[in-house]
């Protein structure tokens, strides 16, 4: 099975957070038209994209906690 280490779900989760503001951004200022479509994508970005780049921090936390655990031999 295929599985994203911590550091590759932060930085999908950032890219997806970033389209998420730059596409109503250039739905605001005109430059594409807003359709329901484009304001449903925007959102499921928004909200992909947060939740991936927090299970990217908290697996990252993790990982380093029992790291840091096996070292001290606990």
């Amino acid at each position: 099975m295929f599985r994203l280490s911590s550091t590759h779900m932060i930085v999908i989760g950032v890219i997806l957070l970033l389209v998420g503001v730059i596409l109503p951004l250039l739905m605001v200022v005109k430059i594409i038209t807003s359709t329901y479509f484009l304001n449903f994508l925007a959102f499921a970005c928004s909200l992909v994209g947060m939740v991936l780049g927090f299970l990217g921090l908290f697996s990252m936390v993790r990982t380093r906690r029992d790291r840091i655990k096996r070292e001290r031999g606990e």
